[in-house]
């Protein structure tokens, strides 16, 4: 039989993809919606009504598809739920109005909500702990290319039919064929029918070598089990005063350039720079600590140091209520968005970097349903003091917030008498 050499990096590839796709399905609304606000008279409130389905579902729907993928595996796992949130994505179309709207919001919140946890533990499964960074890098660099490819494309679908609804159908349909191609190629490590010998032992080798025992051997960590840890806490602080402000900028900045006086039309090119250095980030986020493990570096200290810079690097959004220009606006907002992808790939990668396998998935979607449930708070607010005022106290509050962030995962994420104790992994 032919092994494919790094088959690893091939699975990689896949996450990335996924995740892109998972993305353009979710812009396919915020760039929509200023023609759906003029079209069904909605004020931003209402708009924000519709993101708060969304992000109702995605929290609940991260709390419980973590232990479900820990339980069932990535590949069964990932294929229910992609299955499901790409129907709801196509059936979209078949919206009227506000409460519909929100409804299949909901329901696609519900299926997006497995990719993070999902992606990964897949990492945690595939990649030895010194590439995980450039691997969760990879995956997590799909939600900036979706993001940025996302209103290219729905708006060239949008032109080209004279009508929203077909735009949700064909975005929609892009996830049936990544499913297509995730069954074929993703299987674990261990049964994996294209992986090299030599490649299976390196990952299984670095998997177990921190670890006594047989990680299939090792108890399952409880939620109030992990709860009582401070590095989940660290994690679950991390991600919720951190995501809010990605999703303040994917959900409101059609929205926010609009209320700058901008056009659609006139912004679209300046619409993905933002997204483009997210991806960038990603890239430097992982780079960086990977370079820095290499050289000696311990794995906690390399991860905290690019989430203590990303988080400095997104205070800097204040400065967008100063300018006016386009050109200036959208390089703050790329700045803070390369800033935010770099810690954020940090704060993504520390549940595979901390808990043994079959805790990842379950830490992983804690963080997630609490940057949900901020962000859910964060988006009804972002409606109401748009609506009563600006954007500008918003944007204040969303360069601050980072910090504190930042003080959580340096106190919180270390080694402690769980780590000594062979609860967790040692970092």
């Amino acid at each position: 039989m032919l092994h494919t050499r790094r088959l690893r990096w091939y699975i990689g590839a896949l996450l990335f993809l996924s995740t892109v796709v998972n993305y353009m399905d979710r812009q396919t609304l915020s760039v929509l919606a200023p023609i759906l606000k003029q079209e069904y008279s909605w004020t931003n409130t209402d708009y924000a009504m519709i993101i708060i389905a969304f992000r109702i579902a995605y929290s609940a729907g991260q709390l419980g598809w973590g232990p479900f993928l820990d339980r069932v595996g990535t590949r069964a796992g990932l294929s229910l739920t992609v299955a499901l949130y790409s129907t709801v994505a196509v059936l979209t179309s078949l919206a009227s109005g506000l409460r519909s709207f929100a409804a299949f919001r909901f329901m696609l919140g519900l299926g997006e909500a497995a990719n993070w946890p999902g992606a990964t533990k897949a990492v945690s499964e595939w990649f030895p702990r010194r590439e995980s960074g450039w691997a969760v890098a990879l995956f997590d660099s799909g939600s900036s290319i979706g993001a940025a490819v996302g209103p290219l494309l729905v708006l060239w679908l949008y032109h080209t039919f004279g009508t929203w609804r077909p735009v949700f159908v064909i975005v929609g349909s892009l996830g049936f064929l990544w499913l297509l191609l995730f069954r074929w190629v993703y299987h674990s490590p261990e049964t994996h029918p294209w992986i090299s010998p030599e490649e299976r032992q390196e990952i299984l080798a670095d998997r177990e070598a921190d670890q006594p025992a047989a990680d299939d051997a090792r108890p399952v960590i409880t939620y109030s089990g992990l709860l009582k840890l401070p590095q989940t806490w660290g994690i679950i602080i991390g991600k919720a005063l951190t995501d809010p402000v990605w999703f303040l900028i994917t959900d409101w900045f059609a929205l926010l350039l609009k209320a700058r006086g901008f056009t659609l039309e006139e912004t679209v090119m300046a619409f993905w720079v933002p997204f483009l250095a997210a991806d960038a980030g990603n890239f430097i986020g992982g780079g960086v600590s990977s370079a820095l493990i290499k050289r000696g570096m311990g794995i906690g200290a390399a991860r905290k140091w690019v989430v203590a810079v990303g988080g400095i690097g997104m205070s800097g959004l204040a400065l967008s209520v100063l300018i006016t220009d386009l050109f200036t606006l959208t390089a703050v907002f790329a700045v803070a968005t390369c800033a935010y992808a770099a810690a954020s790939t940090m704060v993504l990668n520390l549940p595979a970097d901390v808990y043994w396998t079959r805790s990842v998935a379950t830490v992983s979607g804690m963080g997630g349903a609490a940057a949900g449930v901020v962000t859910i708070a964060a988006t009804y607010l972002t409606g109401v003091i748009s609506d009563r005022y600006s954007f500008e106290p918003i944007l204040i509050a969303a360069s601050i917030v980072p910090l504190i962030a930042v003080a959580a995962v340096l106190a919180l994420v270390k080694n402690n008498d769980a780590t000594r104790s062979g609860l967790v992994r040692s970092i």
